[in-house]
């Protein structure tokens, strides 16, 4: 029922023209995961060149690198994430999507969310974050993240939690303690404890391809 749902609204975004970026888009970026099993809605920025390329959100290196950091906190990207954006066309240049530019998607984003109802949403990024929570300039995502807030989707309200974006962490490679790799596994795990504790894919994962802290940090 949920995917025949989430197709409805995939095929009214593809035909939407609602802002300029309909105009400029290879293809839409409408989601990734498995909307039957996924407890956990991760909303990030915007697509980038690669996923305006495959119509997939996070694939490029920052998605690798989430990938690798959801696997290491026990979370399956494939089965207990589903992947959806603040806006579903690329900005031209990578930019940061326009408040008009997420006002016009946001209809579709609030429809995934309604038909997911996820156990909890991850806000990657500080755009994600800014979409769904006022910040006053003392208000920073390094101050923000990791703590857990409520969140409200068509009036339903929703355990949320703010992480960096991946794309932050590829600048910054230190795994030392405080670093934001190291708090970034600190929140992926509190969010595995607390929204999924009866899940163990320890045996989805074959140990060759355990990620370790040293691969984390040089990636």
């Amino acid at each position: 029922m949920k995917k025949n749902c989430l197709e409805i609204v995939r095929q009214k975004c593809e035909s939407c023209h609602g802002c300029a970026l309909g105009a400029t888009r290879n293809n839409i970026v409408f989601s990734d995961g498995d909307a039957a099993t996924a407890r956990i809605v991760l909303i990030g920025e915007a697509p980038g060149e690669t996923e305006d390329l495959t119509g997939r959100p996070f694939v490029g290196r920052a998605g690798q690198l989430l990938t690798e950091f959801l696997t290491e906190a026990g979370i399956s990207r494939d089965k207990d994430v589903y992947i959806i954006n603040t806006v579903k066309c690329r900005p031209p240049e990578n930019r940061v999507p326009t408040d008009e530019e997420k006002a016009a998607c946001r209809k579709f984003l609030d429809a995934q969310i309604d038909i997911i109802k996820p156990s909890a949403i991850i806000l990657c990024g500080a755009t994600a974050l800014k979409s769904f929570v006022t910040l006053d300039k003392k208000q920073t995502i390094s101050k923000l993240r990791g703590q857990w807030m409520t969140v409200s989707v068509d009036g339903v309200e929703y355990k949320a939690m703010t992480i960096f974006h991946p794309s932050y962490l590829l600048r910054n490679h230190s795994m030392e303690e405080g670093s934001p790799r190291r708090l970034m596994q600190e929140d992926l795990r509190n969010i595995k404890d607390t929204i999924l504790p009866d899940v163990n894919h320890t045996e989805d994962v074959i140990s060759d391809d355990v990620v370790s802290f040293q691969e984390l940090a040089s990636v």
